[in-house]
């Protein structure tokens, strides 16, 4: 195989820009500061990540949040927007910053301003990954830098800019935004921390309590314990690029991160659906229709003088 993806890639690559590779579900009305995103969703395999993967596209769907998106997709009814990523995270993770790139992964030099030594990039989970979720390569070649800027230009930057325009708007409207990242995780990943401990079925990340208001993250672990579910915070999961580059408490813009486990809902061998996907479909709609009863002007409390 010749080194570069040749003249076919090149033509796929300049129409990839005219593909929808993102789409925003929009409330008849705009009624609330609260957005719901889903970045790892998206299960449209360009045709270029499917010839020149070493791995089928059922070993690529390893990576997905599979069908976290119709989990959330009720948003609008209760006046919020959702954002869903249409392309797979596996060809480009939006959940990292634009400059994460694997120097491993490429024939030619990255440049200068490449962060090449974050530690999700050493993991092999930049913004162009590596590998899938199970450690498989995914490529049997290298790309060139080209086969990168390409991707974030179509790809990257209409997500980032759809959820900036999303949140400046709310920012207009309500003077503020509140972002929920909805994600899913690993059966494995909500193993009991000890032994006679329940299955951790939520994880929410705010980063510490940097990335949105103490009361976001105690309404959603409320809402979500009443329901019988058993939540933790920022173990194992504390937030990742989204909640840190967006989550700003003190200019008004929140993000919690939403860690669902795939046990719930999900046949991880098989990658479908199980009977769970309704009862959690139907929790999750009485979760949206508390979070998006959030009004900015309730989240502060009185702070001691320092």
């Amino acid at each position: 195989m010749s080194g570069h993806s040749g003249a076919e890639d090149n033509a796929k690559s300049a129409g990839a820009a005219k593909r929808r590779v993102i789409e925003e579900l929009s409330p008849s009305l705009l009624t609330t500061p609260v957005i719901f995103a889903s970045p790892h969703s998206g299960r449209d395999y360009p045709q270029d990540l499917l010839r020149h993967s070493r791995l089928d596209q059922h070993a690529l769907r390893q990576s997905e949040d599979s069908y976290v998106d119709l989990l959330f997709d009720e948003a609008p009814r209760f006046g919020a927007p959702l954002l869903r990523a249409l392309f797979p995270r596996a060809y480009v993770d939006v959940n990292r910053a634009r400059d994460e790139l694997d120097p491993r992964m490429f024939a030619d030099t990255l440049p200068k301003g490449a962060d090449t030594r974050s530690s999700r990039v050493i993991a092999g989970l930049g913004v162009i990954p590596r590998i899938v979720a199970d450690g498989q390569d995914i490529y049997g070649r290298k790309l060139y830098y080209l086969d990168a800027r390409r991707r974030l230009s179509a790809y990257y930057d209409p997500y980032h800019q759809a959820l900036s325009k999303l949140i400046e708007t709310a920012r207009r409207r309500f003077g503020g935004a509140i972002v929920f990242d909805c994600h899913s995780m690993p059966s494995a990943g909500g193993a009991p921390m000890r032994a006679g401990e329940r299955r951790i079925d939520f994880v929410l990340g705010d980063r510490f309590g940097s990335s949105c208001a103490p009361s976001i993250t105690l309404l959603a672990e409320q809402t979500l314990a009443g329901m019988d579910y058993e939540v933790a915070r920022n173990t194992p999961y504390a937030g990742g690029y989204v909640a840190s580059a967006y989550g700003r408490p003190k200019n008004g813009v929140h993000v919690l991160q939403i860690e669902i486990n795939r046990a719930l809902y999900l046949d991880e061998r098989r990658i479908a659906r199980t009977d769970g996907f309704d009862r959690l479909r139907e929790s999750m709609l009485i979760l949206i229709e508390k979070l998006s009863a959030l009004r900015l002007d309730h989240l502060w409390t009185p702070q001691a003088a320092e």
